[in-house]
């Protein structure tokens, strides 16, 4: 029973935010624009924070796993894969196929991996952590946009194509933190007192920020209709994603528990509210997307706390599944 509550206690918070933003979202009508600058200080400002803690202070040979990066990949490549066969199936068009892809292979691993993680596993996870944020959004922000351009939604060449995106993955706020904290790591740089404060807070108000503007957001985006697919790229996001990554990291070695058991909750989170983001550019599949991260957020609450009690808590599945 004490596991249960500490559980609770673990995931009563992200999804309370995300539920007060919901409400608030419904009860007061503002405009949706004036989410604006809490999405730029989120993105632009506190996550990179975060991520540049998580990075700056950790050896780069834990940041070298190549084997683990391979891994982890690979299974989020796969689930894209099943997502945008789902997505085929029902609506024969490739943009939104993409976007289907999307929605059942993109965790909400900016906004509730890190804190989430960090908070039932520990500090030993963050190198994971990172890895798997990184490399699953330099290939998802490399996939999308090359797919999009082949589709003609896009209307620019296969070169200019390729330099966008090699533009985009190496200015993304994201990206450019990494690259700093690599290099703090590296170089064993320590920020002033007073600069290092500011991050400490801006790194703590990303997990809060972004829960609640994702409750937001989907309260700004009603529910008129559940399309066929979502239900089946629900299950891909949520329990065959998880899966894969447990087959995959324990058939190409042992990573050990703290890795192993973060990656397969950070497969196991929500799709992300980027998801909407990404759809809202292209003007492609928006009520689709709304539909994708409402309901997956929704199943998460109870597939996520199964995850984190059978990995975290029981010990009742070993990290390994062949030793």
């Amino acid at each position: 029973m004490s596991d249960l509550i500490g559980l609770f206690n673990l995931l009563a918070p992200f999804f309370g935010l995300i539920g007060l933003g919901f409400l608030c979202g419904k009860v007061v009508k503002q405009p949706e624009a004036g989410l604006a600058w809490m999405q730029f200080f989120l993105i632009y400002v506190a996550l990179p924070c975060l991520f540049y803690r998580l990075i700056a202070d950790k050896p780069l040979d834990e940041l070298a796993n190549w084997p683990f990066i391979l891994a982890t990949t690979f299974s989020t490549f796969c689930a894209f894969a099943l997502s945008f066969a789902t997505g085929w199936r029902y609506t024969r068009e490739l943009p939104q196929s993409v976007m289907q892809g999307v929605a059942g292979s993109y965790s909400n691993i900016g906004y509730m991996g890190p804190p989430l993680i960090l908070a039932a596993i520990g500090a030993s996870a963050s190198a994971p952590v990172v890895l798997i944020f990184v490399f699953d959004n330099l290939f998802l922000f490399s996939v999308v946009p090359l797919l999009m351009s082949l589709a003609g939604v896009e209307k620019l060449s296969l070169s200019a194509t390729i330099r966008r995106i090699v533009w985009r993955v190496v200015t993304h706020p994201f990206n450019v933190a990494t690259a700093i904290g690599v290099a703090a790591s590296y170089l064993h740089l320590k920020l002033p007192q007073a600069a290092d404060q500011i991050v400490t807070w801006l790194s703590g108000a990303a997990a809060p920020c972004a829960l609640f503007i994702l409750g937001v957001t989907v309260a700004s985006r009603p529910l008129r209709q559940m399309p066929g697919e979502v239900p089946v790229l629900v299950f891909i996001k949520l329990i065959l994603h998880p899966l894969l990554v447990w087959v995959v990291l324990s058939a190409l070695g042992d990573f050990g528990p703290a890795w192993t058991y973060a990656a397969i909750i950070m497969a196991a989170l929500p799709p992300a509210l980027n998801i909407f983001v990404i759809s809202t550019q292209y003007n492609v599949g928006v009520e689709r997307a709304s539909a994708c991260v409402l309901i997956g957020t929704l199943v998460s609450m109870l597939t996520l706390t199964g995850i984190l009690y059978i990995t975290t808590k029981t010990g009742a599945v070993p990290y390994d599944l062949f030793p």
